[in-house]
């Protein structure tokens, strides 16, 4: 059973991810004005294929628990942020609603590892490397925006 319940969350972690195809950086995000400290474009593939393991492996365990109704709420609202963030950034070019998307995001990572914790704790620690990675990509985003006041709307 824990291998179809990985199988279906990692779906879910590649479909939200499916919209960075979708979405690509393009030009527009080459163009922009960015921080020293801006990881080189081979380490996003990555990083969110291992945190998507990470996050389905975590939603596996905790799906096959007792309690899990809030672990598995919060679960689904951080794959739909998740997924929200490269249309509004790269597809909508909007450096602000991106941060205000990543911003959600972040708390909602947050919310999950906590709830996965009081189910499994191994759950919640697999959250960890994800709620630094978003806290990076919030970091980048905000340092984007600051460095682009004239194209972020």
């Amino acid at each position: 059973m824990f291998w179809i319940l990985f199988g279906i969350f990692l779906a879910a972690c590649f479909a939200a991810g499916s919209t960075g195809g979708l979405f690509p950086p393009g030009a527009w995000y080459r163009e922009l004005k960015k921080p020293s400290w801006t990881p080189p474009d081979w380490v996003f593939p990555v990083t969110w294929t291992t945190l998507y393991i990470c996050m389905a492996t975590a939603g596996a365990r905790v799906a096959l628990s007792d309690g899990n109704a809030i672990a598995m709420a919060l679960w689904s609202l951080q794959i739909a942020l998740n997924g929200l963030w490269t249309p509004v950034f790269f597809g909508l070019q909007n450096i602000r609603l991106g941060m205000i998307v990543l911003a959600l995001l972040w708390l909602s990572v947050a919310a999950t590892l906590v709830a996965l914790w009081m189910v499994d704790w191994i759950a919640g620690a697999l959250f960890v490397p994800y709620l630094v990675w978003v806290t990076i990509a919030g970091g980048l985003n905000a340092s984007v925006w600051r460095l682009n006041p004239d194209i972020a709307r």
